[in-house]
């Protein structure tokens, strides 16, 4: 197990109590486990890295080789987790200035027109690829911007090949995507109709763009298998997602409202992106549950730093932290030394980092009384981050459940819609 999570700088002792919950935990365990619980139809991704087929992983491998080896850019045309999943991958490995030879941008992710136009500005010119990611085929973003996207291939490359140059991952048998997909001869990956967007960064949804960016999928897969393994027992003592989902619980019922998940790399950020929603839309239902936001230091010491260390006392944080760098830096010797940092020459920019960290978590937990969940890994590689992608799918369902939520569905998502569709006089609504 790579992930070691540390709780001796919370506060909510008096509410974890490992002896009075393991009967609960036990009894959510064995419903997410049968599917039996709210929205148990949705619960495919728990054991869907052990079923993914070879010939399948080889498949999504062999297409994104053409990709790398015939266009440049490749645009991923996806909304919610339909493109967080795989962003927040693909920039935790490769970081945020990427050498590699294909660049990956993201499209239909929003309806602003400027944004839009800096990607369209950004890829006209060049031999750029699609994917497009849309169970139904109708998601109002990705729609508008894969028409597009399509109407541009075409005019660049001519209808006929055009189609070589887009992959559709979309539902195996319905929607509009998928019939476009049909008529148009577009090479297609299914999104399983059990698992939804927040989860579906295992499946085709994340693994194919993963492999256009050049990283290894099947270490990634490997990491997602490590977490099947790892977070599968209904002992909440040989169970560190679990226990993590009921210390997030008990600081709630202490009063604590908001979690602040914390990276001290900015290559991560999106990362925290991917946990916003994956908790906040699992779990923010019927007034109930905690706000998940982030922050990203030493950046944010410098602006909500002063919050947390002395505002109202609302939040929690966790942090997650690898221990080993993937690259450093040593911090040169100056003879002048008119910045006062010679005391600190010689030592690595990850040394630096490190004592960041420990004496921020001393400052907010012990000085703050700010509680504080360590999240610890050795190294960031495709595996440690596909286990620690489902840790906190396995941590969420147990969180939701605990509070007595079905964390699979998202009905506030469409009043927002409803009254767009209405305001833009779509028919029906």
């Amino acid at each position: 197990m790579s992930i070691k999570v540390g709780f001796e700088h919370c506060k909510a002792d008096d509410l974890y109590m490992p002896s009075i919950w393991k009967d609960r935990v036990r009894e959510i365990n064995k419903i997410i486990v049968d599917k039996t619980g709210a929205g148990g139809d949705y619960l495919g991704w728990l054991d869907y890295p052990t079923r993914l087929e070879e010939k399948e992983i080889d498949r999504i491998i062999k297409k994104a080789n053409f990709f790398r080896d015939h266009y440049e850019v490749l645009v991923v045309c996806g909304i919610g987790g339909s493109y967080l999943g795989p962003r927040a991958v693909i920039e935790a490995i490769n970081g945020l200035y990427s050498q590699d030879k294909m660049k990956i941008v993201y499209l239909g992710n929003t309806l602003d027109p400027n944004y839009t136009a800096e990607v369209i500005n950004f890829i006209k010119d060049k031999n750029f690829c699609v994917c497009v990611i849309s169970k139904s085929g109708t998601t109002t973003e990705t729609s508008i911007s894969f028409r597009i996207l399509k109407e541009l291939a075409e005019k660049k490359y001519g209808k006929d090949k055009a189609k070589d140059a887009i992959v559709a991952v979309t539902d195996k048998s319905q929607g509009a995507l998928r019939k476009l997909s049909d008529t148009e001869g577009y090479e297609t990956f299914e999104l399983p109709g059990d698992i939804g967007g927040r989860f579906s960064v295992m499946t085709p949804v994340g693994l194919f763009p993963i492999a256009c960016a050049g990283i290894d999928i099947k270490e990634f897969i490997e990491g997602l298998r490590d977490g099947v393994k790892n977070y599968s027992s209904e002992n909440l003592e040989e169970n560190e997602a679990y226990k993590y989902a009921l210390e997030r619980h008990a600081l709630y019922l202490r009063g604590c409202k908001v979690e602040m998940v914390v990276t001290y790399e900015p290559r991560l950020e999106c990362l925290n992106g991917w946990l916003k929603q994956l908790f906040d839309e699992s779990e923010g239902k019927e007034g109930k549950s905690l706000l998940v936001t982030s922050c990203t230091f030493t950046t944010d010491l410098h602006s909500l730093g002063q919050f947390i260390q002395e505002g109202s006392k609302i939040l929690f944080e966790t942090v997650t932290y690898f221990d080993e760098p993937n690259k450093d830096f040593e911090i040169p010797f100056d003879k002048d030394n008119l910045d006062n940092l010679n005391y600190i020459a010689g030592k690595n920019l990850s040394y630096v980092n490190r004592k960041a960290y420990e004496g921020t978590l001393q400052a907010h937990a012990d000085v703050g009384n700010v509680p504080n969940i360590t999240l610890s890994l050795k190294k960031l590689t495709p595996r440690s981050i596909g286990e620690l992608l489902y840790f906190h799918m396995k941590a969420c369902a147990m969180s939701a459940y605990l509070n007595g939520l079905n964390p699979f569905n998202q009905p506030g998502v469409e009043v927002y819609k409803k009254n767009m569709f209405h305001l833009l006089g779509k028919p029906g609504y």
